[in-house]
């Protein structure tokens, strides 16, 4: 990777950092590193901290990795414009930090450079923790993320990654072969201790927003027009989904599974998901419970405009998931079907949905007042 071009002020060893108490994870940063808004690329080292200047417009010409034990923090009202495809993107690595302090009226905005922008025009943003995935064993083993190439899994489920809070990811997915490409918030093995609240991806080409695995929570999320799933979980995700607000995606709203190559696989993924508005279209249904599925916990959702509401694998193509409905261990309360042709194609005997009238994100169909100033594209 080419140096990172940059202007540097050392300060002393005794200087007081900008760290907040939310950083319970951050070492000494004594060095500020102060990033050219005209070339943002290259690396946060051990050690170094930046934050970016929201009266300048940052253009991400390539990679940009906070490495372990470094900070970046993006102030609200920054804006970032990508170019590049593929090799233009944002990763923290484990132990590294990112603090993205946007505001409901002032939102992190992060985009394409492109005058005629269109999804895929850069790969998005990339977190990678020490908390538990199944993607490597069951003992706290450790994985590659698919994009980025960093390390990711472990034992740390209270690992903290930083604060995102009030973003807007525009436009990412770019794609490097049709079984890998970007998508707008990736989140590897993220711990509990990271927050992640009031995020958007808007425009994606692939996924908007997925769990790889981790025990981080995502509260107040939005995914729109997605190329692929709206908001997908995998590789034993353990975490709650409060308030998600999904529509416009191209295949299904929530994608949820346990393993792609061993669907009983440990530690299983265990989804509390609550409060949550999915409006179609989409060609896999409103939710897909897919290999192996794992735990279920599902209350308050509003789904709309999909053939099928809740779609689940055939028993010979997906046996584990449709164990686990049958043995309850997949379970939705309070379901509203609006405009669904049918509500579920699960084959088997079990009563694993209730309906009910639900609010969903907190307005049914139409978008809920918490996403109003920081989001674009919603339904009205």
């Amino acid at each position: 990777m080419k140096k990172l071009l940059l202007s540097m002020v050392a300060l002393a060893a005794l200087s007081i950092t900008s760290c907040s108490g939310d950083d319970d994870n951050s070492k000494d940063r004594d060095e500020v590193v102060v990033i050219n808004p005209a070339n943002f690329t290259g690396s946060l080292e051990a050690g170094q901290r930046a934050e970016l200047d929201p009266a300048q417009t940052y253009m991400l010409t390539g990679p940009f990795v906070v490495k372990a034990d470094a900070e970046l923090r993006i102030p609200a009202g920054t804006v970032i414009k990508a170019t590049g495809g593929t090799s233009a993107y944002i990763a923290v690595a484990q132990d590294g930090q990112i603090f993205i302090e946007g505001e409901a009226n002032n939102p992190v905005i992060m985009t394409s450079s492109k005058a005629t922008p269109a999804q895929g025009d850069w790969g998005g943003l990339v977190i990678c923790g020490r908390a538990n995935t199944n993607k490597g064993g069951s003992n706290g083993q450790t994985a590659t993320a698919e994009v980025s190439d960093l390390t990711y899994g472990g034992t740390k489920n209270n690992d903290n990654s930083g604060v995102i809070r009030y973003l807007r990811i525009e436009y990412t997915g770019a794609t490097f072969n049709s079984s890998k490409e970007f998508n707008g918030l990736s989140l590897f093995g993220v711990g509990s201790g990271t927050k992640v609240e009031y995020v958007q991806s808007y425009e994606g080409g692939d996924d908007g927003i997925e769990f790889f695995g981790g025990s981080v929570n995502g509260k107040y999320l939005v995914a729109t027009n997605s190329g692929d799933d709206s908001i997908d979980f995998a590789d034993g995700w353990s975490g709650t989904g409060e308030y998600w607000y999904i529509s416009g995606g191209a295949k299904a709203g929530i994608e949820g599974s346990n393993n792609g190559e061993n669907g009983a696989a440990t530690p299983t993924t265990t989804a509390t998901l609550k409060n949550i508005t999915v409006i179609g279209p989409g060609t896999e249904g409103g939710l897909f419970v897919k290999e192996g599925g794992g735990n279920w916990n599902v209350d308050n959702i509003y789904i709309s405009g999909f053939a099928t509401g809740i779609h689940v694998g055939s028993v010979d193509s997906d046996p584990v998931s449709n164990q686990n409905i049958t043995s309850g261990k997949i379970k939705f309360t309070n379901v509203q079907f609006n405009g669904v042709t049918n509500n579920t194609d699960y084959t088997g005997t079990a009563e694993f949905f209730t309906t009910g009238t639900a609010t969903g994100a907190g307005n049914g169909a139409a978008a809920p007042a918490w996403t109003q100033g920081w989001t674009r594209g919603l339904v009205d």
